[in-house]
């Protein structure tokens, strides 16, 4: 018997976007507690593009999806996105999820992005429109003070940007990290703790980050 599409709950789609220069395991956490916690049915993993904000050249964008895909291709319901890569032009947050909206008729948005997200977000593009398109939800980041707002599921929030806190446990790793330990001359094994053996293996066949950024 087919479900009547006026009763059906509507999808819930998350994006969750970053350099990913490289991805590591704190990002795998994350993304698996969004899927629990926000209860998604997919979540988009978005490599960024030509990045507006970033003082430095990021890695090419197939060495940063190949990566994308080695933490989060394993996980249901997840999928790596390229197309912040394959649109021309600078990366924003406002036309991907302009292309999402036109892509899940009726589907509720969650945009998911770190505590040092949070502080610039009133410079992004056409930042209250992404308000209006999606649900902003925050996972702490380590060297951040959080700002008074409670975890999913509690609807007050008194900040000045409306946002929902995600509930996953602070880490120190980063990629800026993880860049300088390769730099150094780190060995793959040294980076077991940071990213997953694939990905350190990549790193090391490419010979990725072997100058300090």
């Amino acid at each position: 018997m087919r479900s009547n599409d006026r009763t059906a709950p509507a999808q819930r789609v998350g994006l969750f976007g970053g350099a990913f220069d490289p991805p590591h395991r704190a990002h795998r956490l994350l993304v698996e507690s969004a899927l629990d916690a926000l209860q998604l049915d997919r979540l988009h993993i978005l490599p960024t593009g030509r990045a507006w904000h970033k003082a430095r050249s990021l890695s090419p964008a197939e060495h940063r999806l190949a990566m994308c895909e080695l933490v989060f291709g394993d996980l249901a319901r997840v999928c790596v996105d390229r197309r912040e890569n394959d649109r021309p032009g600078d990366s924003y947050t406002i036309d991907t999820l302009d292309e999402l909206a036109r892509e899940y008729p009726g589907a509720e948005l969650f945009l998911i992005i770190g505590e040092d997200q949070l502080a610039a977000f009133k410079t992004w593009k056409r930042w209250p429109e992404v308000l209006g398109l999606a649900q902003l939800v925050v996972a702490g980041r380590a060297g951040f003070p959080p700002a008074a707002t409670p975890v999913y599921g509690d609807t007050r929030d008194d900040s000045p940007v409306p946002h929902l806190r995600l509930p996953v446990p602070l880490s120190p790793i980063s990629s800026t990290t993880i860049r300088s330990m390769v730099s150094c001359g780190a060995e793959p094994q040294e980076l077991a703790a940071l990213v997953p053996e694939a990905v350190a293996g990549y790193i090391s066949t490419h010979s990725l980050y072997q100058q300090p950024s």
